[in-house]
């Protein structure tokens, strides 16, 4: 699942370089959107032990099969 953070708009006194309030929510937006929907999700990639070829190389079997 994809976590979306927060951040404050700068207030208009923190605007100096004459950004209009439209491009600031252009912006906004972009950079929602391009986080929203970021298709790398690394615990997808996390291992989570071993799988079928570490057992079938040592020859373990899961304690499921062998009891």
């Amino acid at each position: 699942m994809a976590s979306v953070t927060s951040a404050s708009l700068p207030s208009r006194a923190s605007r100096q370089d004459g950004a209009s309030p439209l491009a600031e929510i252009r912006g906004f937006w972009q950079q929602f959107l391009s986080r929203a929907f970021n298709p790398y999700r690394p615990e997808l990639h996390y291992m989570r032990g071993p799988g079928p070829a570490f057992r079938a190389k040592q020859g373990a079997t899961s304690p499921r099969q062998s009891a």
